[in-house]
């Protein structure tokens, strides 16, 4: 009995493998692939796959715009005046390392993180450069072709994440999301919502395997949105493929919700009825559970620590991402996209970057490592801060920056990543890699390795074909101790 991505046929009797199925198993990989892979295709759906990974969770905090990287991690003091930029640099714990002078939190913890100053990739957008870091593949879309997610995306490392979560025994009844974006899906804040930006979603592996979503549709920093939600108890959240979105403590009916499952049945990319009963059981577990609320109470943190995070909506939804950890949930995206109303898209000036983004940032990321560290959570969680791409060196007249994917940095945190130390060395204006240039791939790979997952994973895409999830690249051993 031969058996392949769960599917037994009988061989050499003449009444086996036909000349179509034949045709189908070669098109499926078996004449492409090792058979190593192909067991592992199907060793998937035995669980048991975050065994051994140094990281129990994973925060990806998301600055989508692009940051610069000359006006945050990778300083060069020595530039002419004109690449060096409006801001000054400080000196922080690390040797060699220099940060901007409005991230003074975090270059007083620089002994609790490394810097990678040379993240690279030639995918000069931000919609296909959102979906390349977020699942560590090329989007399929042509540069400037595209901003809404798609069927055919790549699947985000949080929807892998899920997906692997869901095969563990117990795994369909988890009554915690293995993976949740916060505050909002991408794109929410962007021209009136319009957008649903690509690269954190279930893709061609199913809707069922989308992130777990808090809603906020107020970008105004007065409304002091996220807390006030809490308060009102208005906070929602949105699983793919039920509306309306759902007040945490407004839980509806089971009987109510099987019926708005049927009524969207339609409307769901699901296959057959075993895929709407795994996205019926994951809902209904989250929604009914007593965890789900609690890890979603904001307000249950003191007041002294929500200070501390930042009374903005970057810093509320980095207390949340640690809540969750501390939870149980694997895999927590935090989109720094147009958050109180300041965008890291910086095309026109730096002011907005000075006085807004740059002071948030450094107050909610060193809060969210500090808090980590103290409840004993940072040696297990595995975070990451970085944008999609980096700023041109040379500015417009009025001190903005450009587009630019070729050089760029990204901070990394705990889970046995060597601290204090600078990953990589980039040229003197900061514009390409030197030395040990890192990859959306290289980067994708890093994560599911601290994760236990195996970073040469495959998964069986819409056509049942063996198809691994990241592919070149590697994971960047030498980053841990």
């Amino acid at each position: 009995m031969l058996t392949i991505n769960g599917l037994s046929r009988k061989t050499c009797s003449g009444t086996g493998l036909n000349r179509r199925e034949l045709l189908q198993i070669g098109g499926a990989g078996l004449f492409g692939l090792s058979l190593p892979q192909l067991l592992e295709a199907e060793e998937v759906q035995r669980g048991n796959h975050f065994a051994g990974g140094r990281a129990k969770s994973v925060i990806f905090l998301f600055l989508f715009g692009g940051p610069s990287q000359l006006e945050t991690f990778d300083m060069k003091p020595g530039a002419k005046r004109e690449v060096r930029g409006p801001f000054q640099s400080i000196r922080s714990r690390t040797p060699g390392l220099e940060i901007c002078e409005h991230l003074p939190r975090l270059a007083g913890l620089s002994d609790r993180y490394a810097v990678i100053r040379t993240m690279t990739h030639g995918y000069n957008d931000h919609s296909g450069a959102a979906h390349y870091l977020q699942t560590g593949r090329r989007w399929h879309v042509p540069i400037g072709g595209g901003f809404s997610a798609t069927p055919k995306d790549w699947p985000s490392m949080g929807s892998v994440v899920e997906y692997l979560s869901q095969q563990e025994p117990g795994g369909m009844e988890r009554d915690l999301a293995s993976y949740v974006v916060l505050p909002n899906r991408l794109g929410r804040l962007q021209d009136g919502g319009r957008y649903v930006r690509p690269g954190e979603y279930g893709g061609w592996l199913g809707q069922a395997f989308n992130p777990m979503t808090t809603v906020i549709d107020k970008r105004d920093e007065k409304d002091n949105p996220y807390w006030r939600a809490c308060a009102d108890g208005e906070l929602r959240f949105e699983i793919e493929g039920i509306r309306p979105v759902i007040p945490v403590d407004r839980m509806v009916e089971r009987a109510g919700l099987l019926d708005q499952f049927e009524a969207v049945r339609a409307r769901l990319d699901l296959g057959d009825g075993d895929a709407l009963d795994r996205h019926r059981k994951r809902a209904m577990a989250l929604i009914a559970s007593d965890r789900t609320r609690g890890a979603l109470q904001l307000l249950a943190e003191p007041e002294a620590l929500r200070d501390r995070y930042g009374r903005h909506l970057f810093g509320q939804s980095c207390l949340m991402a640690r809540r969750l950890v501390e939870a149980g949930t694997r895999f927590v995206t935090v989109h720094y996209d147009c958050v109180d109303g300041y965008s890291w898209d910086s095309h026109r000036n730096s002011q907005d970057v000075r006085d807004h983004l740059l002071p948030t940032f450094d107050q909610a990321c060193s809060a969210l490592l500090q808090d980590l560290e103290e409840r004993g959570l940072l040696e297990e969680t595995l975070v990451v801060a970085l944008g999609e791409m980096g700023r041109t060196p040379l500015p417009t007249p009025t001190w903005g920056r450009g587009h630019w994917s070729t050089c760029f940095p990204a901070l990394v945190a705990g889970a046995g990543v060597r601290s204090g130390i600078v990953y990589g060395t980039s040229d003197k204006e900061a514009a390409q890699p030197v030395e040990k240039p890192v990859t959306p791939e290289d980067l994708a790979k890093t994560i599911y390795w601290a994760l236990g997952v195996n970073p040469d994973l495959f998964l069986n895409d819409r056509e049942n074909r063996p198809t691994p999830v990241v592919g070149s690249g590697r994971p960047l051993l030498d980053l841990f101790g």
